[in-house]
């Protein structure tokens, strides 16, 4: 299997694209951002052309950041770029300053991301890298660059990185407008009350909810399963087993078309963790597993270890795992709380994790044999067939950026099959709530600020896999986040405050 799975017709050559945009006078094109947020434009389709038969064309460096580099070459400053809101962050990042002028980034054509857009009258549309404009090496926060490192080093000893990802997210019967009318207060849900797996409350909305699958599949963003979820107005979908780049593409995408399709019902639906307190988060559940050149899945045990379990196992709920995928997930949990950012990257996907217990949202390094309480889920047999044999990372949110995201569990994971790490603790099953409360279990950071502060420490497991450039970037980002939120006055604290106090 290739690193990404191209679309159905995605060109081998410049003639082949030539024939693909016969009738067609413009191009879209776009990227993601250090949010996860699409950055694109249109383009004419003789300019495409010119830039796909180059290095491709100028992006400004804003929406990620831009390198000065001195005279001898060595790294010396970025600049700073935007966040989602367009807002320049607001401290210097890795000694940014404007002196170049917010000069362009190359974005790097990726042929093979090729689809029409449904919903806007099949304008041709491809995704693009980011490349530093002297060197031509990948800009070390995009997010495909990023994914593709991990990737690749994952192929050095012959093993393909497969993912798939569920997103719940909430509708809201509002529009742009009206959410800003209303100040994001008194939200009208799509559907009111609970009503997971309802087959009645899909009869609501039905074209809208029906669209969102097949207009999914004529983009090339495949769906397993789509259904509601408890909570008013509540889907869940789930993207595609394939290989991590094209699945972070497609989760990506997926929510750009479900945001289009909402303009168009007037429906705005919202991947925010925790739009609501006293209801369950948004979850981004993220499934992984490496497979071997032949399409074997190397999480899975022998066929004779299927009668008795694999000899040698740490634990009788990990006996049905391989012994590579036993190392994997140890250093998925020896890591986990170093990289929490990349897993939860806002202010609010914290308050999904506190008390997640009560909402299924683990927030400790725990794993479990199909274990929905644990941060970790072993999904093995006798469950599931041995090529489904895969571990479910359940502390990532629906606001997650999954490039990141995953880059940090097969960073992780590679790391502790090189170092061939021991599980650092047993399997949730061995632990009682109150070993929890007797601070037996490792707690996993319980708000961004926390978490940023561990991943940015020089001895941090995130400098190890990811790289100081990187860290010092994001980190930097997030501190952005961070220092917004501790400027902002709540309408909780208004209210619990400002008469009595």
């Amino acid at each position: 299997m290739a690193a990404i799975v191209p679309t159905k017709y995605a060109p081998d050559s410049v003639n082949d694209l030539k024939d693909l945009l016969r009738g067609h006078n413009k191009v879209k094109v776009a990227g993601f951002d250090v949010d996860g947020v699409l950055r694109g434009k249109f383009m004419s389709k003789d300019k495409f052309l010119s830039a796909v038969s180059s290095d491709g064309f100028g992006f400004c460096s804003v929406i990620l950041y831009a390198v000065f580099r001195i005279s001898d070459g060595a790294f010396t400053r970025s600049i700073s770029g935007w966040d989602l809101h367009d807002a320049v962050y607001s401290r210097e990042l890795l000694i940014s300053n404007s002196a170049n002028g917010y000069h362009d980034l190359i974005a790097t054509i990726d042929l093979s991301t090729f689809r029409m857009i449904p919903w806007e009258n099949n304008v041709p549309f491809f995704l693009v890298s980011f490349l530093d404009p002297e060197t031509k090496a990948p800009v070390s926060v995009c997010p495909r660059g990023v994914l593709k490192k991990f990737v690749g080093k994952a192929e050095q000893s012959g093993w393909q990185c497969i993912a798939g990802i569920e997103f719940e997210y909430f509708q809201f019967k509002e529009t742009p407008h009206s959410l800003a009318e209303k100040k994001f207060l008194d939200l009208q849900p799509l559907t009111p009350g609970m009503h997971g797996y309802s087959l009645l409350r899909t009869q609501l909305n039905s074209d809208y909810f029906r669209d969102i699958f097949d207009v999914a599949q004529a983009f090339e963003v495949d769906i397993e399963a789509h259904h509601t979820e408890t909570g008013p107005g509540v889907f869940e979908t789930a993207l595609a087993y394939t290989t991590a780049l094209r699945v972070a593409d497609n989760a990506l995408l997926f929510k750009y078309l479900v945001k289009s399709l909402g303009m168009k019902y007037g429906i705005t639906p919202s991947f925010m963790a925790k739009p609501w307190g006293n209801l369950p988060g948004c979850s981004g559940h993220i499934h992984v597993s490496l497979q071997d050149s032949n399409g074997n899945n190397i999480f899975a045990v022998k066929p004779e270890e299927l009668q008795g379990g694999r000899e040698g196992a740490a634990y009788d709920e990990l006996k049905y795992i391989s012994q590579t995928a036993e190392y994997f997930l140890a250093g998925v949990l020896d890591g986990l709380t170093d990289v929490m950012p990349t897993l939860v990257p806002t202010i609010n996907g914290y308050k999904r994790l506190v008390a997640g217990e009560a909402f299924w949202a683990p927030n400790a390094v725990t794993y479990g044999y199909d274990s929905r309480a644990a941060s970790v889920r072993v999904i093995s047999p006798p469950s599931v067939p041995p090529t489904a044999t895969r571990f479910e990372i359940r502390v990532t949110g629906a606001d997650v950026n999954p490039f990141f995201a995953l880059s940090a569990i097969f960073g992780l994971g590679l790391r502790g099959i090189e170092k061939k790490l021991p599980l650092p603790v047993p399997p949730i099953s061995h632990f009682s709530l109150e070993d929890k409360k007797a601070g037996k279990i490792t707690m996993l950071p319980q708000s961004l600020e926390t978490a940023t502060e561990r991943m940015v420490r020089p001895d941090s497991i995130a400098r190890e896999i990811f790289g100081d450039e990187f860290v010092d970037h994001f980190g930097g980002t997030r501190e952005h986040e961070i220092k917004l939120w501790n400027e902002a006055v709540t309408s909780w604290e208004v209210e619990r405050y400002l008469e009595l106090a």
